[in-house]
């Protein structure tokens, strides 16, 4: 079989012959018309199955972001932002938590952070936070000064007197940004430490995997510069003008404006519990395989059972985007984001990445990539979802 770009291909667990060079010449393809790299990770049972990395840390012809590397070949020991991937993250150890006994996803927020009980919001539950269910899509007002959009603290302080767009629970809508700043803020609350320590003293540490919320210095040479493709865009399924403003604001340029947030020191450094988590396609693709293999141990079954349970669904009330979530995860949808296989859980990440677990296969999957595209133009984890559904 003839691979038009070069990458490193394992199969790892002994897939048929002719069922791995399907799954090879799928991400072949899309690779070769990449301007950057990307991995496909498969594990199962929290051990690799079929991994995949080809292409370069650096835009093709460009050159790296201040501060980081040049350009070289994309491997799997290539670290890039996941983006909302994090969400996925925040949500394990929610879970990790309500399975200790320590968060009660059914009472209110507000029995932990008493200031967020302001604006009429003193019985909403932990599960409309995590659900995305809230209605406080954008920090009002926006705090001003240097580095107040990654100040965590700051956000959740004023989130915490800030009035619902709409009743909680009435609608869904995706908290793109003001997720990070709620659940870091919680959590904080609940344990005393920061979401950036919980996830190495919880995860990262305990499973042995490169994930990381606030990235050491040291760490920034496997780090891939990150790039939008030829006519990103954010929101693609929204024509209405009077909430593509709230889009606006809800992003505040961190994905469509003229800077290059996801790539400055301040991202790489912060604790942005929404976005801001770096780490590998396989460490992702492990994490997952091991939250759905037989007698895993870092999340309770009954939490796990809850937290991948669906609390809310619907079309998103400001994207027009099907939506469906449990406690922090993304669900199976029916733009199959997840692939053709039912029950799925994890979360996708701005630009195409794409992280998450097929419980009943015991697979856990990553896709992870520096060029960031559109999510109507974009094919490649669902093209790659697409063939592992028939050979696992």
């Amino acid at each position: 079989m003839s691979t038009p770009t070069p990458h490193e291909a394992s199969n790892d667990a002994g897939l048929a012959a002719e069922d791995f060079e399907r799954l090879q010449e799928v991400f072949a393809r899309h690779l070769a018309s990449s301007g950057g790299g990307m991995s496909f990770c498969v594990y199962r049972d929290g051990k690799p199955l079929a991994r995949f990395h080809g292409g370069t840390t650096v835009r093709r012809g460009g050159p790296p972001a201040p501060g980081l590397p040049a350009a070289r070949p994309w491997t799997g020991a290539t670290r890039a932002v996941l983006f909302s991937g994090t969400k996925g993250l925040v949500a394990t150890l929610a879970a990790i938590l309500a399975g200790r006994g320590q968060l009660d996803v059914r009472r209110p927020v507000a029995d932990y952070w008493p200031e967020f009980a302001a604006a009429g919001k003193d019985d909403v539950p932990v599960s409309c936070l995590l659900s995305h269910g809230l209605g406080l899509v954008y920090v009002d007002p926006e705090p001003d000064g240097k580095g107040a959009y990654y100040d965590n603290r700051l956000n959740a302080s004023i989130l915490a007197g800030q009035r619902p767009l709409w009743a909680p629970g009435t609608r869904v809508a995706y908290h793109a940004i003001t997720y990070g700043y709620l659940m870091s803020e919680l959590l904080l609350r609940i344990t005393g430490q920061e979401v950036g320590e919980l996830l190495r003293e919880l995860v990262a540490e305990p499973l042995g995997l490169d994930l990381h919320l606030g990235l050491p210095a040291e760490l920034d040479e496997e780090l891939a510069t990150i790039f939008r493709a030829d006519g990103y865009a954010i929101s693609t399924f929204l024509t209405d003008p009077e909430r593509r403003r709230i889009v606006d604001r809800m992003y505040a340029g961190s994905l469509s404006g003229d800077g290059d947030a996801f790539n400055s020191v301040a991202m790489r450094r912060g604790q942005l519990a929404a976005g801001g988590a770096i780490g590998t396609a396989e460490s992702m693709a492990a994490l997952y395989s091991h939250l759905v293999a037989p007698g895993q141990q870092l999340v309770s079954p009954t939490a796990l059972a809850d937290a991948t349970t669906t609390w809310s669904e619907g079309v998103d009330a400001v994207n027009d985007r099907p939506l469906r979530f449990g406690l922090g995860y993304e669900l199976a949808d029916p733009l199959g984001t997840y692939g053709p296989v039912v029950p799925a859980f994890g979360h996708s990440g701005a630009g195409g990445g794409l992280h998450g677990a097929w419980p009943g296969k015991n697979i856990g999957f990553s896709f992870l990539t520096n060029e960031m595209v559109a999510e109507d133009r974009d094919r490649r984890a669902k093209d790659l979802l697409g063939v592992l559904a028939h050979l696992v």
